[in-house]
């Protein structure tokens, strides 16, 4: 037999074997499956196109992050008791919903609503990174830090030589980065850190051999504590953009929060829990005991991942929906709702509530913009009005139910933050703090323009046909 029938005897053998194991995934694919529609289809690309779809399902068709889950529960007894001892700590300053909304988000956060809180608004970068250098500088015992993005840029390294002096003032640092969300960041800003003594680690999700191709889940929190007093959560990573310096987006609008009280322990075991997947070690001797403000604000932290038992993001959003009576506003710079999100924004608008949701006119993430101008045939029809932000470009991630309950933090309406994304939410029902939630979104919308059904469909045949392309990868976006 020549080389060429050798060749071909191996082509044959080879595409047999992408078959077989193709069958075994369908297997897996009907045992864990998220949708009948998402099901169907990679079982045919399971079965027609193995060679193509079985590292792509590893990479973009794993629904929960089980690695992360035994770490975190199973794996690790002190956590898993420091979860539980929160609530002894808290316990005084501990108050139970005296709603179904409000129940229903405590639940899927994992973490109780605690009075004795101040929460504080910031509006864009300035404010925000002044709030955060100020407290990095109040800085005694220690510091945790987490970002999505960190840039070696004017304001990523004003950022690293902060975090350097308080270490090598003796404070403790542990900084968390994700690996795909900072993978420009170079080894050198690391490692001038790490010599100061700060703990340096990437949030990855391939730390065991069979997890290489597990590279869809991200890390997407923002997170600053300072000595377990004061926190920092919000839309606002490390970068020149979020200050507004890169001439491509012009002025960032994002919003971020400044919070004191017992609520920071909350935030400070979400650290706990992403520091011990991405270390495989424990911090000790941090500060546990709430620290009751005299403003008393109501909060409740919401951490919800793929790690989670259900989508818990995706079931906030939904029961927004669901318990708004009168206003139902929602800013995201993506907005790719599922099925299940879409049909509760569109009852809601049916049931006369104020739905209204604030998106950026510019695009940062093509695909995720081109994909949003599908929905306004699902939105609009049903009363929802969306608004298209035109002083620079929208990242915040905010939601005022009513005037009940405010929401901020990183989450966006997208199937990334509904499934595959570490998020954090604070939601508070103070009405003081809403109220003022409630100005900066009309200050947002009077700086906006309302779409009209034309914007989608008077564009040209190549356009729409983007679009519609666009949304196709929408589970992976």
């Amino acid at each position: 037999m020549g080389q060429i029938e050798w060749s071909a005897v191996g082509v044959a053998l080879g595409l047999l074997l992408f078959h077989a194991v193709g069958v075994v995934h369908v297997i897996h694919v009907l045992i864990h499956g998220r949708t009948a529609q998402g099901t169907i289809a990679w079982i045919v690309c399971m079965l027609v196109v193995p060679w193509i779809a079985i590292p792509f399902y590893w990479i973009a068709g794993r629904r929960r992050f089980s690695g992360y889950v035994r770490a975190r529960r199973a794996e690790d007894r002190d956590l898993r008791t420091l979860h539980e001892n929160l609530h002894g700590h808290l316990k005084e300053f501990e108050l139970r919903p005296d709603d179904a909304f409000g129940r229903a988000a405590e639940q899927l956060g994992g973490l109780p609503f605690t009075k004795g809180n101040d929460i504080e608004l910031l509006i864009d970068g300035n404010e925000t990174f002044e709030a955060i250098f100020r407290a990095i500088e109040s800085a005694e015992r220690y510091l945790l830090v987490n970002f999505f993005i960190v840039k070696n840029d004017r304001i990523g390294t004003k950022f690293q030589q902060a975090l350097i002096g308080r270490a090598k003032a003796g404070v403790r640092v542990f900084f968390l980065f994700d690996e795909i969300g900072s993978h420009k960041l170079p080894h050198s800003y690391l490692r001038e850190m790490e010599i100061a003594g700060i703990e340096c680690h990437s949030f990855g999700t391939n730390r065991f051999w069979w997890s290489r191709l597990q590279i869809n889940f991200r890390n997407h929190r923002k997170i600053v504590v300072v000595d377990g007093r004061e926190a920092f959560i919000g839309g606002l990573n490390v970068g020149d953009e979020y200050l507004g310096r890169d001439e491509k987006f012009g002025a960032w609008r994002d919003t971020h929060l400044q919070l004191r009280g017992p609520t920071v322990q909350a935030i400070q075991l979400v650290f706990l829990e992403d520091w011990n997947w991405a270390a495989d070690a424990r911090i000790e001797d941090l500060d546990w005991d709430g620290d009751p403000q005299p403003h008393d604000e109501i909060t409740a932290i919401l951490p919800t991942g793929p790690a989670d038992p259900a989508d818990s993001w995706q079931l906030v959003v939904a029961e927004a929906c669901a318990s708004a009576r009168d206003r139902l506003w929602i800013t995201s710079p993506y907005f790719v709702p599922d099925a299940g999100v879409l049909t509760a924004l569109q009852t809601a608008a049916l049931r006369g509530v104020d739905v209204r949701i604030l998106l950026p006119e510019k695009a940062d993430h093509l695909m995720v913009w081109l994909a949003a101008f599908t929905f306004y045939e699902e939105a609009l029809p049903y009363g929802i009005r969306l608004f298209r932000y035109t002083a620079g470009f929208l990242h915040q991630k905010v939601m005022l139910v009513d005037d009940r309950y405010g929401f901020v933090g990183t989450g966006n309406l997208d199937n990334r933050s509904f499934r595959l994304n570490f998020e954090i939410t604070a939601v508070t029902t103070d009405r003081a703090f809403i109220s003022d939630l409630r100005e900066m979104l009309e200050h947002d919308f009077e700086r906006s323009r309302e779409v009209a059904m034309e914007d989608f469909t008077e564009r040209n045949v190549a356009f729409r046909l983007a679009c519609r392309a666009a949304r196709l990868a929408a589970p992976v976006l």
